[in-house]
Order: structure tokens, then sequence, then C-alpha cells
């Protein structure tokens, strides 16, 4: 009966093992490599814009504009892969619909903000300074 007893424990591990190890069937949360190598690729996607701002590297502000623009649709990619695990299998979540989406969705907030901050330059006070001065 004690055998019997024994056997039903380790039974018991090895079938909470094999249920662990059936949670390791599902899809991957990626390894450390995939982590490094999605923080490294932000890192970059950051400070290449946070440059080109800050040393107005190029003198037409709307190729700065345009490749921080680049820079971030592409960290949205990084993120999307590296960090969400995002892919193109069904079985992971990931669709086309979802794909639509979320490209619709960046268009919408890339646009919306470039259209915001074009028409705040424009309307700023140093227009309105001559116009007060002249008061």
């Amino acid at each position: 009966m004690a055998g019997h007893a024994h056997h039903d424990a380790h039974g018991h591990d090895h079938a909470h093992g094999h249920g662990h190890g059936g949670h390791g069937d599902a899809p991957a949360h990626g390894s450390r490599k995939d982590y490094v190598i999605g923080f490294l690729l932000s890192v970059l996607l950051t400070a290449i814009p946070f440059a080109l701002v800050m040393t107005n590297a190029f003198a037409d502000t709307r190729i700065t504009a345009g490749i921080v623009m680049i820079c971030a649709v592409v960290q949205i990619v990084v993120h999307m892969i590296y960090f969400l695990h995002m892919n193109t299998k069904s079985e992971s979540g990931w669709t086309l619909m979802a794909l639509i989406f979320t490209v619709v969705l960046v268009v919408i907030v890339l646009s919306g903000s470039l259209w915001v901050m074009y028409h705040m330059n424009l309307n700023m006070m140093p227009q309105m300074s001559g116009d007060m001065g002249a008061m």
C-alpha cells in the first residue's frame, strides 16, 4: 500500500511536470536574446530621431520629420514582433484584420500628429508678437 501511495505521488508529480510541459507547447513568449534584440533596436530607433532633431542634421525640416516618421513606424513593428510576439500564425491571435486595424490606427495617429504639429507651428506666438507690439 505504501508503494502504491508512493506511485500515486510519483504519478502526480509526473503529471504535474507533464502539464507544465504542455504549457510550454503554447506559443513561445520569446527568449532573452529576442528581448535584447528588441531592446537594442528600440534604443537605436529612438536615438536616431533624437540625434537628427538635436543636431539639425538636415536644413529641410520635412526630411527630418520624414525620417522620424519612418523610425516611428519601424519601432512599432519592432515592438509588435519582439515584445508583443505577434506573427502571421492565426493560432497566435495575429490575423489579417488585426494587421489592417493596426496599420489604419498608425496612419491616423501619425498623420494626425503631424497635422497638429504643423498647425501649432503656424499659429504660435511669434507671429502674434508683432501685432501686440503695434498695440
